[in-house]
This record gives C-alpha cells, sequence and structure tokens, in this order.
C-alpha cells in the first residue's frame, strides 16, 4: 500500500522523499511528476491505485496558490488525510497553509532524515485520528484541553502556559492552540512577543462559532509551529463574552487541535469554571509562600464540592525555593495532594518573560527549563498513551 502521495514535476525531491521512506517507514510512496494539481478529492483519488492515502505532500515547485486552494478543499472534505507542503518556510506561507488545514510546511532542500522525521509525526497524527474503538468503528478523537489555573496572582501561571504550549508544539507542531481566557487583563500576547490581529472576541462570534475555518482564520500563529488565540485588547470587551461561548470555543478547538492549552484569569471566575469543565487536566500553579498554597488548598476543595475537577491533575511548584522556609512536604500535606513538577527560580525564566521568548525555546540548559520540560513530558503523546497522567514522584527543590 502507498501511505504517500506526492505531488510534484521535481523528480530529485521525489528520490530523496522515496529514501525518507525507504529508511523506515512503512509503506510506499505513489509520485505524480506534474505541476498539474487535481481541482479535489474526487479527481485526486481517481488517479491512485489504492484506497485513501494517510499522507499527501505537495512538493516543491508547485503553483502555491492552487497547492493552498486544493488543502483547504481537503481540510473540508477529508479531514482526516495529512496535506504537506513543501516550500520555502516564509512566515506569512505558513499562516497561509494552517489557516489551509496544511500539516507542516517541508523545506524543499530537506535531506531524507529530516523528512523521515516529519513523515512519522504526520503517519502518527493520521493514526490518532482514525484509531479505532473496541467495536471495530473510528472514534470522534479530540485533543487534550489542558486548562493552567490558580486562585491567586502573580504565580507565573501564563509563564507556564506559554512554555508548557511551545514544549507540546515541539511534540506535535501545528496541532498546538493556546487560548488566553484571563479576558480583561491576559499576557499571552506579551509573553510571546506577539500583536494579534484578531482575539477571542472574534473567536466567540456567531460566525466563527458556526464554521470552524472562520474560527481558524481568527488564529494568530506564533514561528514556534502553535498557534495563540489572544486576550480582547480592551478589558470591556470580556463582559460581552458568555460562558456558553467559551465552552463552544473550546469544544471547536479540540475538533481540530491534539492539544488546546488554556491560561485562565486568577481566581474562579464564570468563565474559569465553564472552561475548566471542559478540559480534560488541570494544572494547578503555586508558588512557594502560604497565601498561594492556601488559595490552592481552598480553590481545590470549592471544586471537589462542585465534583468539575477533572481526572487529569498536574501540580506545579513555581518560583521554588528552598531558603524560602516551606518544603515540598508542607505544601503537599496542606493542599491534600503531591507537587508533580517543581519550578526553581530562574533569573533565566525573568528574562524570557520581558523578552516575549519562552524559556523552553532559548536556555535550554537551565534548571527551570528542564523542569517545565518534565511538565511537557507528563502531558506529551507518549505519556498520554501509557496512561500515566496521574503518576507522581516526589519532587525535590
Amino acid at each position: 500500500m502507498s501511505r504517500f502521495v506526492l505531488i510534484t514535476p521535481n523528480a530529485d525531491f521525489d528520490g530523496r522523499l522515496r529514501q525518507a521512506v525507504a529508511g523506515g517507514l512503512q509503506g510506499g510512496v505513489q509520485t505524480f511528476l506534474t505541476n498539474i494539481l487535481p481541482a479535489g478529492p474526487y479527481d485526486l483519488f481517481a488517479q491512485l491505485n489504492q484506497e485513501q492515502p494517510e499522507v499527501l505532500i505537495l512538493g516543491p515547485d508547485l503553483p502555491i496558490e492552487e497547492a493552498l486552494r486544493l488543502a483547504t478543499v481537503l481540510d473540508v472534505q477529508v479531514p482526516g488525510l495529512m496535506v504537506l507542503l513543501v516550500s520555502e518556510p516564509d512566515p506569512t506561507l505558513i499562516l497561509q497553509a494552517m489557516r489551509a488545514g496544511v500539516r507542516d510546511v517541508l523545506s524543499p532542500s530537506a535531506d531524507p532524515n529530516q523528512l523521515r522525521v516529519l513523515l512519522e509525526r504526520a503517519c502518527q497524527s493520521f493514526a490518532s485520528r482514525h484509531r479505532p474503538d473496541q467495536q471495530g468503528h473510528v472514534e470522534n478523537h479530540k485533543g487534550a484541553v489542558v486548562g493552567v489555573f490558580s486562585p491567586k496572582g502573580g504565580v507565573g501561571k501564563t509563564t507556564i502556559a506559554t512554555n508548557l504550549a511551545v514544549g507540546l508544539g515541539k511534540l506535535a507542531p501545528m496541532s498546538v492552540v493556546l487560548v488566553d481566557l484571563d479576558l480583561q487583563f491576559g499576557d499571552v500576547a506579551s509573553g510571546l512577543y506577539l500583536n494579534p490581529e484578531h482575539t477571542v472576541t472574534d473567536a466567540v462570534s456567531p460566525a466563527a462559532s458556526q464554521d470552524t475555518l472562520v474560527l481558524k482564520a481568527f488564529l494568530t500563529v506564533h514561528p514556534a509551529s502553535i498557534y495563540a488565540l489572544c486576550a480582547p485588547v480592551s478589558p470591556v470587551e470580556a463582559d460581552y463574552i458568555t460562558p456558553e461561548q467559551v465552552t463552544r470555543l473550546l469544544e471547536q478547538l479540540a475538533e481540530e487541535f491534539q492539544y488546546v492549552v488554556v491560561d485562565t484569569a486568577p481566581g474562579l471566575p464564570e468563565i474559569g469554571l465553564a472552561a475548566m469543565e471542559a478540559c480534560t487536566d488541570i494544572v494547578w500553579v503555586s508558588a512557594m509562600d502560604i497565601p498561594s498554597v492556601r488559595g490552592l488548598r481552598s480553590g481545590m476543595d470549592i471544586l471537589r464540592q462542585l465534583e468539575i475537577l477533572p481526572e487529569g491533575r498536574h501540580v506545579v511548584l513555581n518560583m521554588a525555593d528552598s531558603k524560602c522556609g516551606l518544603t515540598v512536604q508542607d505544601i503537599e500535606s496542606t493542599i491534600g495532594a503531591p507537587v508533580d513538577v517543581s519550578v526553581p527560580r530562574s533569573r533565566a525564566v525573568a528574562l524570557s518573560t520581558n523578552r516575549g521568548m519562552p524559556v523552553l525555546l532559548d536556555a535550554k540548559k537551565d534548571p527551570a527549563a528542564k523542569s517545565l520540560s518534565q511538565l511537557v513530558d507528563r502531558l506529551g503523546p507518549a505519556a498520554r498513551m501509557k496512561e500515566q497522567r496521574n503518576s507522581h514522584r516526589r519532587v525535590v527543590v
């Protein structure tokens, strides 16, 4: 079976792609050496010698506008097909490609090893969308919705959320969206050094709530291969966004992305509670001070009483310092839950926040970056497949 279909007039790229597949991927490649693209899925599948492939590669030397048009049509009519575009990774083109439903953008000069990695990622995404259930039917696969919460402000919640999204973006490029639901004073835009054209206000409009393609057009692309949906520019706009609209928004995004990371406002406002009910995982963030710890305990107690705590729970101790007078054991006994990740206080984190560049993109050897990577691993595809979301190992400050 030819799992991969390539359309390109470039025979050299065809050769490298075939080397990539032969070097460790199952299945074969069917190539159309042409620069003429099919009008739609019917014309495409009529030319194939098999059933629907897993990955369609729109190779180099194709008309870009025509390639994006075909990708858009396939995204609507054959959403399970993974479409890759081969072109120089210009930021404007990447944005257009993501909006058209393209899974990834490959460099025309990529070597077989690089191509193999990208093809394998696409195959994994295809498999996750088509994993059969016990009855042998295809399940309606939805992405994980990961909410980052804290009853108290000033604990570095947005820093955790932005780094988590960037880290997951490395594992699942173009399959992660970060949503800023601190609707009055959200800092995701500054944390990622973005100047968004559209915000949550646009994303909950009637047109976007009824058409996912319209919704995706309101997302902002970040160079780390993730999407961002930033908070409204004016705090006044927050008054016109309802919990019902937020529930619908997260539901739509979970149908389109492997991960939806949600940064929330401090406390437990109505919008936050609506988001929590949509979450598959909760990341609780606390600083290493008594007000933060007590606030976290109170918040968790309230949500237990309301019975809306998601099964996936991850407690992050941020800005941890062994000289502050509290120990991890003190915090665990107070909140009645184990601390899963301890992020030490770090100058690199403060610098990265001021620069609008998450520390996971820059200071890989910093102790705080290593701890943030542990959080990413807890929520990454490998951990979820092994059902390790509730595993716990005592952390050390």
